[in-house]
């Protein structure tokens, strides 16, 4: 009877020991974190290796760094930089738009609708960006003159060459090419919307217009943004193609001066090299908050922005240095 009322039962108090065990001394142990050799090793092989990388890259001549502080903000690489941005801006905006069209006409009910837009999409993400900016650009040979109007009948026409400026046609084939993109981006992203929203709306006798902006495109926005933003930085870089169709861009401006002074060909790829890291960088900090935004409806509380955690790192270590 003794060795059995010794023994612990499942009857025994939540929260208290076994008897035999001294609780005191189960406190007074410390807990040894897992050690990781081998990630410790790594760790130190990649940080030698930056080392040896920045090392070379600051103390190696040839990088002509002085070069590269004054072609940095001269006036041809600021009206390059200029054009890099103009003419993504326009195309983000309009591809993100036609995107949505395209997208919503191949998950309609309509079999016209459906065809077309698929087909455009195959087409559009078949042909290589370049051929698509190179016909538009012969596009006064092909069509002198283009207008719209009754078919065989009257029509009303502008000179193609002169309607169309360079910028205008690099904007729309940039546009063109990444509305095949878009759409596709939009469309995974309204599938991935669960069903019962829909229901629930039709229920509430909620218009499919309305359902649309303000049930539907706020939920898939959180799949949308981040491969749309990819999307983006693809085509800042994409928009380096203008130079080969005579616009010159921030990579023309770069290929042109180094062709007029060869001897600053480096400094000028570098140029180019960290104002495309600036814009893609400046791109990466927007695509944060917008998630931010639409992860609201998602999680109970929202991660804290890069300045509320260094807020919070220096109002800690001012803790324990008050502490002390």
């Amino acid at each position: 009877m003794t060795a059995l009322a010794q023994r612990p039962t499942d009857a025994q108090p939540p929260g208290t020991l076994p008897d035999g065990i001294d609780a005191h001394r189960l406190s007074e142990r410390r807990v040894v974190p897992l050690r990781h050799p081998l990630r410790w090793v790594i760790t130190g092989l990649v940080l030698v290796l930056l080392l040896n990388f920045a090392q070379t890259l600051f103390t190696n001549p040839s990088w002509e760094w002085e070069k590269v502080g004054v072609w940095f903000f001269s006036p041809p690489i600021l009206k390059g930089l200029q054009l890099t941005i103009i003419a993504t801006a326009i195309s983000t905006v309009v591809s993100f738009f036609g995107g949505i069209v395209v997208a919503l006409a191949r998950l309609s009910g309509n079999p016209v609708l459906t065809t077309l837009s698929s087909f455009y999409i195959w087409l559009f993400r078949s042909v290589p960006l370049l051929l698509v900016l190179v016909f538009l650009f012969n596009l006064g040979n092909l069509y002198p003159e283009i207008g719209v109007g009754i078919p065989f009948g009257p029509q009303f026409t502008v000179n193609t060459v002169a309607t169309l400026t360079p910028l205008a046609l690099g904007v729309i084939g940039l546009s063109l090419s990444e509305i095949a993109y878009s759409a596709e981006v939009v469309r995974s992203g309204l599938l991935a919307v669960d069903q019962g929203q829909h229901e629930a709306a039709d229920a509430l006798g909620i218009p499919k217009h309305r359902q649309f902006t303000r049930i539907v495109l706020p939920q898939a926005l959180r799949s949308i943004v981040p491969a749309y933003v990819n999307q983006i930085i693809g085509l800042i870089k994409a928009s380096s193609l203008l130079y080969y169709v005579s616009l010159l861009d921030l990579f023309g401006i770069a290929q042109n001066l180094g062709s007029t002074y060869p001897t600053d060909v480096i400094p000028l790829l570098v140029v180019a090299t960290i104002w495309y890291l600036i814009l893609t960088s400046v791109i990466a900090i927007v695509q944060y908050y917008i998630e931010r935004f639409y992860a609201r409806g998602s999680v109970r509380v929202l991660p804290p922005t890069p300045l509320q955690r260094l807020r919070k790192a220096l109002g800690w270590n001012r803790a324990k240095v008050s502490a002390a």
